[in-house]
């Protein structure tokens, strides 16, 4: 672990970039919901803000003082991998769009969704972001992009004892929730549109740290056939992952 005055200058300088963002999205993301939306009165843009950005800036004070090198790649935004930046560019489109209908759509009144729904989809938004924090407490090496580190290990323990890509799932259960929690059954269209991103953003990751953890020149670890025996499955349970690296090491 690191403590911010163990930094390198260029490190100090993105942990500063990094909390300029979240000062920004203070302003930007209601500012966004008021241009688009349009009103005042729509609540759910005020309250989604806050299941954001609560959270979030709670999350960074602690990590400020606790494990500021993770902060430092997680304001890493671009991609080492020609794969990952085409899904990156073409994702972010989807995504944009499936934010800015909500605020058309309360604007022009295309559709509304039971109140009691938009308030599941609320909560569910916010537990699957608290999710996400979850994560991110356990693996220091989730970053925004996809690359690996000298130090990395294969993580099986918290969240990742049940799920085996368990910050993807929150990420998608988010999207997911969104536009109704916003108030919008179209703008949920363009979230679906996102699924085939995340298929291939994990397809290509999940290729790299193959690569990485079963080369025996970096650090061994038993990626590469404890992948392959829970290919195409979603449970990654932490027994098997153990059980399998006693058998590498007879």
């Amino acid at each position: 672990m690191t403590t911010p005055s163990t930094l390198g200058a260029p490190e100090t300088f993105e942990l500063g970039r990094g909390i300029a963002k979240l000062v920004a999205g203070w302003i930007v993301l209601p500012l966004f919901f008021l241009a688009t939306g349009g009103s005042l009165t729509w609540w759910q843009a005020w309250v989604y803000c806050a299941v954001l950005l609560v959270p979030m800036t709670i999350f960074v004070v602690y990590m400020i003082r606790h494990d500021p090198q993770f902060l430092v790649r997680r304001s890493k935004m671009r991609e080492k991998e020609r794969a990952q930046r085409s899904i990156q560019v073409w994702g972010a489109i989807v995504l944009v769009a499936a934010l800015i209908l909500p605020g058309l759509d309360h604007r022009f009144g295309w559709s509304s969704p039971p109140l009691a729904v938009q308030v599941a989809a609320m909560i569910l938004a916010f537990l699957s972001y608290l999710g996400i924090l979850r994560v991110f407490l356990e693996n220091r090496w989730a970053g925004r992009t996809v690359e690996t580190f000298a130090d990395q290990r294969v993580i099986s323990t918290g969240p990742y004892s049940i799920v085996r890509h368990p910050m993807y799932t929150g990420v998608l259960v988010l999207y997911l929730a969104t536009p109704v929690a916003l108030g919008s059954w179209w703008a949920a269209l363009p979230v679906i549109a996102l699924i085939p991103f995340f298929a291939l953003r994990i397809r290509n990751e999940e290729d790299i740290q193959t690569a990485f953890f079963a080369n025996p020149r970096t650090i061994g670890q038993p990626w590469g056939p404890f992948e392959a025996r829970f290919s195409g499955r979603c449970l990654q349970p932490e027994r098997e992952l153990a059980s399998h690296a006693r058998e590498r090491r007879r």
